[in-house]
């Protein structure tokens, strides 16, 4: 069992991956600033509330709580707010993580696990996107992610700071006991705004259906939280037993676009909602759709919440609980 320090652990995925952790019975510390998190989600371990670009709050929590490996859930996520206001961005989530991983130096914590994204691959083709897919990032979103990405391979090779990336496609749905799950605010994730717009009975939202795409809609890859999750454990046992680098898609390797996840919602709730076409928004690829075949292979992964039907199912029951 490890010491561990989970940065941005109010937030969405960062909350689900304290519960496993603590249920792993992992020492859980959580960082968070609470711009976006809630510290209601945070169900185990002690709560340091405060940035993660504060060296001195970051070092007396890895010096005094002995941590072994750091996970990174503190970014901005918003792809149309990121082509807005690209200064956000940079500065939080390359400026603030970098000033993380000097702090980490300085205490000699040399282990970490860093969220990344499908949006640093663009505008891909209609393949499955591999680990070494041509890497070409069309908002600041995805740019912030992948500047990271080239620090942390500088930083293993000059200081043997190892990092295990992991590029994570649409992360959706809920912790299956429903005690936590997707919080945003504002929210622009498709599932949930699908299932608060069915909940208030208001109109929802598609942002766009002359994509190249075979109904016209963008095409995702949906991977649901509790599986990516299960991936960071594996990358844990990864991290330490190895003592290397790399770098990791995590999905479930099916694309559906949204129109179909709009109807498989539908067919769950046994109700026809009010979806309204809009413009498209900025910084959107039509298809991103992941390879996880090496997560698979190499880290032992297997996603067991694939279903999409499941996936919605799990952030409903979380919805419809609060």
């Amino acid at each position: 069992m490890k010491n561990i320090l989970v940065v941005g652990g109010a937030g969405y995925i960062g909350s689900h991956m304290v519960k496993m952790l603590g249920e792993q019975g992992h020492k859980v510390s959580t960082l968070d600033n609470l711009s976006s998190g809630h510290k209601s989600s945070v169900l185990f371990g002690e709560f340091f509330e405060g940035d993660m670009q504060n060296e001195k709050l970051v070092c007396r929590i890895l010096i005094d709580k002995k941590i072994d490996l750091v996970m990174h859930f503190a970014s901005n996520i918003e792809v149309s707010e990121s082509t807005v206001n690209p200064k956000k961005y940079y500065q939080n989530n390359v400026v603030n993580t970098l000033s993380l991983l000097n702090s980490m130096l300085k205490c000699n914590v040399k282990n970490f696990i860093f969220s990344s994204t499908a949006a640093i691959f663009g505008n891909a083709s209609s393949d499955k996107i591999k680990e070494n897919s041509t890497t070409n990032p069309v908002n600041p979103y995805g740019k912030s992610k992948l500047i990271i990405e080239n620090i942390l391979d500088d930083y293993d090779a000059a200081y043997s700071l190892k990092s295990i990336i992991f590029r994570y496609f649409n992360a959706a749905g809920a912790d299956p006991s429903g005690k936590i799950g997707e919080l945003h605010d504002p929210e622009s994730h498709l599932i949930p705004l699908m299932i608060r717009a069915y909940l208030q009975n208001r109109q929802f939202f598609i942002f766009g259906d002359d994509y190249d795409t075979f109904d016209g809609t963008c095409i995702r890859d949906f991977v649901h939280v509790s599986d990516i999750c299960s991936a960071h454990l594996k990358g844990i046992d990864f991290l330490i037993k190895e003592n290397k680098s790399d770098k990791f898609n995590l999905g479930n390797g099916e694309g559906y676009s949204i129109n179909e996840v709009v109807s498989c919602f539908e067919k769950l709730v046994g109700k026809q909602i009010d979806a309204v076409i809009k413009e498209r928004r900025a910084g959107d690829p039509p298809h991103l759709v992941a390879d996880s075949s090496k997560a698979k292979k190499i880290l032992g992964w297997t996603p067991n919440h694939s279903s999409l039907e499941e996936i919605i199912k799990d952030a409903l029951n979380f919805y419809e609980s609060i």
